[in-house]
């Protein structure tokens, strides 16, 4: 006989409630942490219960250096965001340089307010870090490509040199037994002879 489905609602009895949040409490622990053996996974786990009482799990790393590395990764998705956001209320680059050149023509210079001269500098500062943030992107991209190019450099290098050591035993052979390196070939090679029945 299965389980009857159980709507999801808030429990009304406060016994049945705490029974409930305890055992769930701990199946959530226990997932986590079946979570974290199986994939190897950093996992953070927080439950506050209703009368405030803190419950926390942890896997491998501390809890508090998690904490921190989602706290990191959090600001920055969220000024990379900011940065988005703002670069798409101003606009392109273009036509922020051609609102700067409007605003500033000679015959509208004494029209201009300071709050719209601060506006335009906020548009073009937000413009200048969207700007930089790309390109120290578009560099640590360039900066990945040429270290794998390095790799492979090396790795030929490598090869090389190791053909060149052979090359070298090869001729040192070649002088030491006085024969040409063309016949060395011939000497190194395996000779086979036919069975006979």
């Amino acid at each position: 006989m299965g389980r009857k489905k159980l709507e999801i609602k808030r429990i009304e009895n406060k016994s049945s409630r705490q029974v409930t949040f305890s055992k769930r409490r701990n199946g959530l622990i226990e997932k986590a942490r079946q979570l974290s053996v199986l994939c190897d996974a950093s996992v953070a786990l927080l439950v506050v219960s209703a009368s405030g009482k803190l419950y926390s799990f942890s896997s491998g790393d501390n809890l508090v250096k998690i904490l921190d590395r989602y706290g990191k990764q959090h600001d920055d998705d969220l000024k990379a965001l900011d940065r988005q956001s703002k670069a798409l209320d101003c606009g392109s680059h273009h036509e922020l340089l051609e609102l700067v050149e409007s605003k500033l023509e000679e015959s509208n210079v004494d029209n201009v307010s300071v709050g719209s001269l601060v506006q335009l500098e906020e548009h073009l500062e937000n413009a200048l870090s969207v700007t930089r943030a790309r390109k120290t992107e578009l560099m640590l991209k360039l900066v990945e490509n040429l270290k794998e190019k390095e790799k492979l450099l090396e790795e030929e290098n490598h090869v090389l040199a190791s053909q060149m050591e052979k090359s070298n035993l090869v001729r040192a052979e070649a002088d030491n037994m006085d024969v040409s390196p063309g016949q060395i070939s011939d000497i190194n090679l395996p000779v086979t002879l036919p069975l006979l029945n």
